[in-house]
């Protein structure tokens, strides 16, 4: 059952545009649909920053007077939900965690995603998060960060497919384009630049208060 789309709650700060980050979308020779980010540089965040933000992803901040759950206001617009759908080896929602994220990219039910995914790396060099079905991988979006002058360097890349075997093909060609479509993964692109950019005005605060 899909959750509803939430209204728009308020903005910490202005996102950035498609057009602040390089972007591609690419059908990779496998058939898998591939998108990738080089973001601007997310000014005033260390990598230390942006590894204890999705460690805490599941707590609350405060604005103007009101309390919200981190990942509303991350993207006011099309965020729905985000739960800790299974702890990690120690705990919490580290490294081995399992994240649940709903989300509906340009607040478009068309662009509704509800997804368990396994984290599968979570430090100071970035995040990976996978989706296998039946012990095969369709689905891996990893987050690399880095140190850049004025804040820290963010770089994203999606594959969503089978990169080989029996079901790459029927995966890739049949499944893949009804489930994630190629326009949906334009969608994603403008999401996650605008998401990224939003750490900028909410992370340093949040980071120093701790």
């Amino acid at each position: 059952m899909r959750l509803p789309i939430l209204p728009e709650r308020p903005h910490a700060g202005p996102m950035k545009p498609v057009a602040s980050a390089k972007t591609t979308q690419a059908i990779l020779p496998s058939g898998q649909l591939e998108l990738t980010i080089a973001h601007d540089t997310v000014r005033g965040v260390t990598p230390t920053m942006l590894c204890w933000w999705f460690e805490t992803l599941g707590q609350t901040m405060t604005w103007e007077g009101r309390t919200y759950p981190r990942y509303l206001l991350w993207h006011p617009r099309d965020h729905i939900q985000w739960e800790l759908a299974a702890r990690s080896p120690t705990g919490g929602s580290g490294q081995g965690a399992h994240f649940r994220i709903v989300e509906a990219f340009a607040a478009n039910p068309a662009y509704y995603v509800d997804s368990a995914e396994w984290v599968e790396k979570l430090d100071e060099e970035g995040i990976a998060l996978v989706r296998r079905i039946a012990g095969v991988e369709v689905f891996r979006l990893e987050h690399r960060f880095g140190q850049a002058a004025g804040g820290a360097s963010y770089r994203s890349r999606m594959t969503v497919g089978v990169a080989s075997g029996l079901s790459r093909r029927p995966f890739n060609f049949f499944v893949r384009p009804k489930v994630f479509s190629d326009v949906m993964g334009t969608a994603w692109l403008t999401h996650n630049v605008e998401e990224v950019s939003m750490l900028e005005n909410i992370l340093p605060a949040l980071y120093a208060a701790r």
